[in-house]
């Protein structure tokens, strides 16, 4: 028995109820079980109880061993001053109020049936990635989809809460948020915290003050970044030089330039490598006068994406690195890539906004953009793939990747709609 699994019988009650009583033999019944608190305190509030023929409202705590309330110092701490009632499937010591009051004890070892935990323990054993994959197709279909669907808000509101994070730390400007995001998924998962160290040593308020030069947005972001070379006879890395120099005393940059080797490279094609991408960023942010605004005022999806489909400055179609041409054209920013960075920038930034401004067609508006974007392909969703789930669009994809990573591997099957149902005595 764990606590996991003990709280999850309490909550849905899965235990025999009739002549039910405390281990105090008081006459017990559970008008309402409470609600499950995910903050700190007693595990369930506002429950309602009915012991001895009084009616008591109140807070439950659980436990697998009474003497746990002790351990955890519970009689020493105001907040257990309203339990009302202490479950444990052990009863091997009396818990205590702060008044020297005894909290009311119910031990369910005993009250739950065999299959109950036995269920339990056969998911927690499996070996399989997906704990239920053997059981899975056990489930109706309507509890796997209402799982996709209520995984997908969760992941959408998560990262909706990062967002909410970046934006009280950037002096709660949406736009110069909006920036630092977008700037962090530019550089893909490999450059993805140089890039927003990047948009912290030059605010967008400088950025926009030249998005009508290109060169001037390149030379701030190759020099910041500490790539530009320091001595070349390359025309364009001497214009760049002569603009930066410039530019950093103007916004007294010179101190905050990065170190070449922050930035990475291996495991990665040319294409994506961190000065290409540098480029095409300084090329998105001349193309708009603020991310932000565009995803909200766009009411065409083709619209957004276009704004991703970016094409280099002249010099970097021709080069991958400073100095080195390269054989053949150098890419632009692919439709890949660009739906990755909708994907991960673009939509949870339209939906930490929604949230923000209480304005819900936004969340509708970037779910909708989900459902336009083909579903990624990676192991996971090809492991959700064998089990027959659907797997068509950016929504389905996300909301398994969610599933996966927070509840599969994790083994938190009882917080999960379909290990929950198989759990459950039938």
């Amino acid at each position: 028995m764990n606590e996991d699994l003990l709280s999850f019988i309490w909550r849905f009650q899965y235990f025999e109820k009739k002549e039910l009583t405390t281990d105090g033999y008081l006459p017990l019944s559970i008008l309402r079980p409470g609600y499950r608190n995910t903050d700190a305190g007693p595990d369930f509030s506002e429950a309602r109880l009915s012991i001895d023929g009084v009616l008591w409202v109140g807070s439950i705590e659980i436990h697998v061993k009474a003497s746990d309330w002790h351990l955890h110092e519970h009689q020493q701490n105001g907040a257990y001053d309203g339990v009302i009632l202490h479950v444990v499937w052990e009863n091997d010591h009396p818990a205590m109020r702060r008044d020297g009051t005894a909290v009311p004890t119910l031990s369910l070892n005993g009250l739950v049936k065999a299959s109950v935990i036995e269920r339990y323990r056969r998911l927690l054993d499996e070996k399989d990635v997906v704990p239920c994959n053997r059981q899975f197709g056990d489930v109706e279909q309507i509890r796997k989809y209402a799982m996709l669907d209520r995984v997908l808000l969760e992941r959408l509101e998560r990262k909706a809460s990062e967002i909410q994070q970046l934006y009280e730390t950037s002096q709660q400007d949406w736009e110069q948020t909006a920036y630092q995001w977008l700037g962090r998924h530019f550089g893909f998962k490999l450059n993805a915290a140089p890039f927003q160290r990047l948009t912290r040593i030059i605010p967008w308020k400088i950025i926009r003050k030249h998005t009508d030069r290109l060169i001037q947005i390149e030379a701030l972001l190759l020099g910041c970044s500490g790539l530009i070379p320091e001595d070349s006879e390359d025309i364009y890395v001497r214009q760049l030089q002569q603009e930066f120099r410039f530019l950093s005393a103007k916004y007294q940059l010179q101190d905050d330039v990065m170190q070449s080797h922050e930035w990475k490279y291996a495991r990665l094609r040319p294409a994506g490598f961190p000065t290409v991408r540098l480029a095409q960023f300084a090329r998105l942010l001349g193309n708009t006068g603020g991310f932000l605004n565009r995803f909200i005022v766009s009411d065409h999806f083709d619209e957004i994406r276009e704004l991703f489909r970016i094409e280099q400055s002249a010099y970097w179609r021709e080069h991958y690195l400073f100095e080195k041409k390269a054989r053949a054209k150098v890419p632009v920013l692919g439709m890949d890539a660009a739906h990755l960075l909708i994907i991960n920038a673009a939509v949870p930034l339209l939906v930490a906004y929604s949230k923000h401004r209480q304005q819900p067609e936004l969340l509708d508006k970037a779910i909708y953009w989900l459902s336009e974007i083909p579903a990624e392909d990676n192991r996971i969703t090809r492991e959700w793939a064998s089990l027959g789930m659907r797997v068509k669009t950016a929504a389905d994809s996300q909301a398994l990747i969610e599933w996966f990573n927070n509840y599969c591997t994790p083994r938190q099957c009882l917080e999960c709609m379909v290990g929950a149902a198989l759990v459950r005595d039938a």
